[in-house]
């Protein structure tokens, strides 16, 4: 059996350090909000080049506290994707906030920022561009309408960890950032966690406040606030595996190519490279109007795919409640073509080359 991801294998890649760590983190006695929440927040801020980072619960939970730390709430409005994994519409939900969706670009699948403008009304207050499958979204052109109609900017990066936009990391181009280290991500936990980034010494300072009952000193609540703390015990195990984040993009960097080269003649969408992008490749997604008959192929092979996602979020039943029948054509095109094959740093080549072999051949037995 091929997988299509295996944070098993990644654990056993670090298998030392992390056992290590967690040994010294029972030992210590200090569960929540220790020291080694303290360090992580710390060296991921540092990684991505940005002032504060702060632990949360989830990505869930980090993009809600983000988007009450910016004021957004009852009768607000957010702008985002349908193209995405329903924990980003949740969110917004969650706020009090309505998620107001539209169409993607059909060439990048992130967000198109030409509809953005058209979407907005007195009531929008923020956009939340995601990042879908590690590629960062167009920045520029959402940074300029934000700044153009005063939206906050809440940036989903629970693909993208890592991933860059002229440069910049992901997170660092908007008000807030927002990360999930669900156990399959870039950069992923054993077990749930999220951490939101910032630049913003004032919003910082709310975040952290949301995060813990609104606690400034302990069991006083001077502030709105809840319980999403990342524990010490993730806390530990993901300063272990930022130490090896770079490296680990570019396997998956190498995979892709590897596919792309192979895959170039077939009569299948690859995932598109750009110049002015560090597509980090959380998932490695390929589009064809056949696209059932492939994952039928391939699960007899052995082999695991996926579709992310199969029923674009305006399409499921309760967000249907929410917005009202609304068409995104792109959206719902995609939805009945991607396919995600197998990509994780650690496939094996044999792996991969049989993953090749068996497309081609697919396409080999239908001509």
């Amino acid at each position: 059996m091929i997988n299509l991801a295996n944070p098993k294998a990644q654990y056993l890649s670090n298998k030392k350090l992390i056992d290590n760590s967690i040994k010294k983190v029972l030992a210590n006695g200090n569960y929540i909000l220790g020291e080694q929440v303290k360090l992580f927040e710390e060296e991921f801020a540092k990684y991505n080049g940005v002032n504060y980072a702060i632990g949360v619960g989830s990505g869930t939970e980090a993009l809600h506290i983000a988007l009450k730390a910016n004021g957004i709430g009852e009768g607000d409005e957010v702008i985002t994707t349908a193209h995405t994994a329903v924990a980003t519409a949740s969110a917004i939900v969650l706020s009090g906030a309505k998620p107001i969706f539209i169409d993607v670009n059909s060439t990048t699948m992130n967000i198109e920022p030409k509809l953005i403008e058209s979407a907005i009304n007195s009531t929008t207050k923020a956009i939340i561009p995601v990042h879908i499958y590690g590629q960062p979204c167009e920045m520029d052109d959402i940074s300029e309408i934000a700044r153009i109609y005063d939206l906050k900017i809440i940036e989903d990066c629970s693909q993208a960890h890592g991933a860059t936009y002229n440069r910049s990391r992901v997170g660092t181009l908007g008000n807030v950032g927002c990360f999930s280290f669900y156990p399959t991500k870039n950069l992923g936990a054993i077990g749930d966690g999220g951490a939101i980034v910032t630049n913003d010494k004032v919003l910082d300072r709310k975040i952290r406040l949301l995060r813990q009952y609104g606690w400034n000193k302990r069991y006083i609540s001077s502030d709105e606030g809840w319980n999403s703390r990342l524990d010490e015990l993730q806390a530990a195990i993901l300063r272990i595996k930022l130490r090896t984040l770079d490296e680990d993009n570019a396997l998956r960097a190498k995979h892709a190519i590897k596919y792309n080269e192979s895959f170039n003649n077939l009569p299948i969408e690859l995932p598109m490279f750009s110049n002015n992008k560090n597509h980090v490749y959380h998932l490695y997604v390929i589009r064809s109007e056949i696209r059932d008959e492939i994952k039928k192929f391939l699960q007899n092979e052995k082999i695991i795919t996926a579709v992310q996602y199969p029923v674009p979020v305006h399409k499921q039943k309760y967000y249907r409640r929410i917005v009202g029948p609304i068409s995104l054509p792109i959206t719902e095109k995609l939805a009945k073509r991607i396919l995600s094959l197998p990509m994780y740093p650690e496939l094996p080549i044999n792996d991969q080359k049989e993953v090749i072999c068996s497309l081609k051949n697919f396409f080999k037995k239908i001509n």
